[in-house]
């Protein structure tokens, strides 16, 4: 007997809630619970916005140093956060295999959307903080800055899953994810703008997605701040590639992971 689509997207919302509300319930079972989802990553957001402000003072390349470095923090933090939580999603949620409905990428996708929504709550906090602090914001290119969020979004998801994947068959892997990750802290354009470098310097650090990503996020919100070095179709061939590839190797390992 044929299961009609209708019903299997059904099964598959009904599969997605479920896991919604264990991720949730895993993710926030301290006496903070949820708020402290939102709050430690704002406080640090905030914090390390704030100092770099007092020190520096002034204009980045025509951008308030304080948004300045919210764009880099909360862009950076958007990677790194889901790079070490969502990519343990399918090992995490091994005992839901057993039942057939569950497969391993819906795990992926609910932990992915839950960063998401956390990081959702911290862009509106950091804008009530702006709003408080009487920083003045303006975002000249809106779709622009939608599309390069949501594109680096894509990016994070597609590279978890390929992390994912290979914690799946080789465990030991989770454990250098953070040393292969930490130094994009540093070369991401996050503290400093990739004008700051010489031109002939900057094919060290354009060879990184991010960086794309980050100075063009702050470019829609100040087109006066440029987009020399970067390039929109960069970004988005890097977002495509990261995305096909995960696709790719899921469906040849999906089945693997199961058994792992």
């Amino acid at each position: 007997m044929k299961v009609s689509f209708r019903k299997q997207l059904k099964v598959w919302k009904s599969v997605l809630f479920a896991l919604f509300l264990r991720e949730m319930q895993s993710q926030f079972n301290d006496k903070l619970g949820l708020a402290w989802a939102f709050l430690e990553p704002f406080a640090f957001i905030f914090g390390l916005s704030y100092m770099r402000s007092m020190m520096g003072g002034g204009d980045v390349h025509s951008i308030p140093v304080f948004i300045f470095m919210m764009i880099g923090m909360i862009s950076i933090q958007s990677f790194m956060t889901p790079i070490n939580t969502t990519s343990n999603a399918f090992k995490r949620n091994k005992p839901l295999y057993a039942f057939r409905q569950v497969q391993p990428i819906s795990a992926l996708l609910v932990s992915g959307f839950v960063e998401f929504s956390i990081k959702i709550v911290v862009i509106t906090l950091a804008g009530i903080a702006l709003y408080l602090l009487k920083i003045q914001v303006q975002i000249d290119n809106p779709i622009l800055l939608i599309c390069m969020y949501f594109s680096l979004w894509i990016f994070t998801i597609s590279i978890s899953c390929i992390v994912g994947i290979i914690v799946a068959y080789l465990p030991e892997f989770h454990k250098i994810t953070g040393l292969l990750t930490r130094p994009l802290f540093f070369i991401s354009c996050i503290f400093f703008s990739l004008q700051d470098i010489p031109m002939e310097y900057w094919h060290y650090l354009t060879w990184n997605p991010l960086v794309h990503f980050i100075e063009l996020s702050r470019f829609a919100c100040f087109e006066s701040y440029g987009s020399n070095g970067v390039s929109i179709g960069f970004a988005l061939g890097a977002t495509f590639t990261a995305f096909f590839f995960a696709l790719c190797l899921y469906h040849l390992t999906w089945k693997g992971i199961l058994s792992r």
